[in-house]
């Protein structure tokens, strides 16, 4: 690792939008803030137009003409057909084509019929498909609510009537792209914004509160279809810095420069809640409540600085503070996440406040993550890629004095060092295995030995009785009661000499 060491450092300029106007400036808005990026849109949106409407007539007249040679050629043979019928005839498949090809560069404009509903009566059209049903129950209750805030405003019946048509008018266009639906709704946005600051007179407060809920109903029943759309290559990027950021595993704190001591518990608990809350952040449908996650996480990552270096943090730690948070959370859809905000959030409060800096901070984090090389963690390139493919870790002890040349062989060589370490262990778990083994073998011996000199002691202190020699038969009735008595049940007992002798029959004469 390089000798000398550097911060990430991002000047606040860097943060501001481009254009200079002193708002806040995105990456996915090329660096400009959303209003500058629209404006910028919309110039660029007009040429485009332009060059398109010049193209379908040039289009149109070699239709024309291609039409009227044909006609020429044909002319001798169609002569039964009446003139004023092919005069019809020819009107007809002309404006035919025109309209086709000045539909070709016109969105669609197709909206369903209106119905005339009250304030009170919030039904809603149910399109055909599972995926709206689904939607208009998951915003049941936001409608509820949005209905209730408005009941107080003496205008509250014309924008909620504003609101749901056009919210109605967008499930309708599920098929545009993206830019398109972000587009229109930012426009909706702008001109009920206009309208409502000439009705409560620059009450810039007020308005501010009318729009939070205007964004919170349309957000909430648009959720399913503006999310993550299919025209997009968001789910594309979602893995592509998933992956990424788990590629990245390896990065420690005092690469990134980082100002958290996670030894101490509070900073510990701070770091905890930090990655919760920007993980937390793809549960809510609301930009603005996915805002506050960032920045409740982004407070959490202020504490834990503070705690640390025991006095105010600066921009200079927070920026590589938040980018390990987000190296260690990994969150879920988070470019996805990201641009669902960008696209739909109301402007304002992504051009200023706290919610709109800690947001172009996420943002230029994940920017960093994307770009992150050697150099930006004072890594040389050769450490850098033997960190990334694996075959090194900053956590393996490395040998001092060690040359960077020699990075390769060194991993590789301290791969079959902890191997043979390995075996070496295993063959000594095996000895001493094999050495509690015999000793149990030898025990046993010496146990059995044991028992057959108890067993031969016992048979030593008691030796058997010698047989009597069998008595002849003319020895009367006395050798009779000695041989049952030598065949008696117990004649095994060692004690039967210590036995009174037994009662021998008397014949008395009567």
């Amino acid at each position: 690792m390089m000798s000398q060491r550097r911060g990430i450092h991002v000047d606040q300029s860097e943060l501001l939008c481009k254009k200079g106007c002193g708002f806040y400036g995105n990456n996915a808005w090329q660096g400009l803030c959303s209003k500058c990026f629209r404006e910028e849109n919309q110039r660029e949106k007009q040429k485009q137009i332009q060059e398109d409407w010049a193209l379908a007539e040039r289009l149109q007249r070699e239709e024309q003409e291609a039409y009227a040679s044909r006609h020429q050629k044909t002319q001798s043979q169609s002569a039964i057909t009446p003139f004023s019928k092919f005069e019809e005839r020819k009107t007809k498949e002309k404006s035919s084509k025109v309209n086709t090809v000045t539909k070709f560069f016109i969105p669609s404009t197709k909206t369903p019929p209106k119905k005339d509903t009250s304030f009170d009566s919030h039904s809603s059209p149910s399109p055909s498909s599972s995926a709206s049903r689904h939607s208009f129950n998951d915003g049941d209750q936001a409608t509820r609510e949005f209905i209730d805030f408005l009941k107080p405003l003496k205008s509250g019946r014309e924008i909620f009537k504003q609101c749901r048509a056009f919210t109605e008018s967008m499930v309708y266009k599920r098929d545009i792209g993206a830019d398109e639906l972000s587009e229109c709704v930012q426009d909706f946005y702008q001109n009920l914004s206009d309208r409502l600051h000439t009705q409560f007179k620059g009450s810039t407060d007020h308005v501010e509160s009318v729009m939070d809920e205007v964004e919170k109903y349309m957000m909430t029943r648009l959720y399913k279809e503006v999310f993550c759309p299919e025209t997009t290559d968001d789910e594309k990027k979602d893995l592509a810095i998933q992956k990424r950021i788990r590629a990245l595993h390896w990065v420690t704190i005092e690469m990134l420069c980082v100002p958290v001591d996670e030894e101490i518990p509070e900073v510990s608990d701070s770091v905890v809640k930090a990655i919760t809350d920007v993980i937390e952040m793809d549960s809510k449908r609301v930009p603005k409540d996915k805002l506050a996650c960032i920045t409740r996480c982004s407070k959490h990552i202020f504490n834990a600085i503070k705690v640390s270096k025991k006095e105010a943090a600066s921009a200079d730690d927070f920026l590589p503070t938040l980018i390990y948070i987000v190296l260690k959370a990994n969150p879920p859809r988070l470019q996805s996440n990201i641009q669902y905000i960008t696209r739909f959030c109301n402007p304002s409060r992504l051009m200023t406040g706290e919610d709109g800096y800690y947001f172009t901070n996420l943002c230029c984090a994940v920017a960093f993550i994307e770009k992150l090389d050697g150099q930006s963690l004072n890594l040389s390139s050769e450490e850098f890629d033997l960190y990334m493919s694996g075959q090194a870790s900053p956590h393996w002890p490395q040998p001092s004095g060690a040359s960077l040349g020699a990075a390769a062989g060194s991993a590789a060589l301290s791969q079959v060092h902890k191997r043979l370490d390995l075996l070496t262990g295993l063959g000594e778990r095996q000895e001493r295995v094999m050495e509690k083994a015999r000793q149990l073998e030898s025990d046993l011996i010496d146990w059995t030995d044991e028992v057959e000199q108890k067993v031969q002691s016992v048979l030593d202190s008691f030796p058997p009785e010698p047989e009597n020699p069998a008595a002849p038969a003319a020895s009367g009735t006395t050798a009779a009661p000695a041989a049952a008595a030598s065949s008696a049940i117990d004649s095994d007992n060692v004690e039967n000499e210590l036995l009174p002798p037994p009662l021998q029959p008397q014949v008395f004469a009567g």
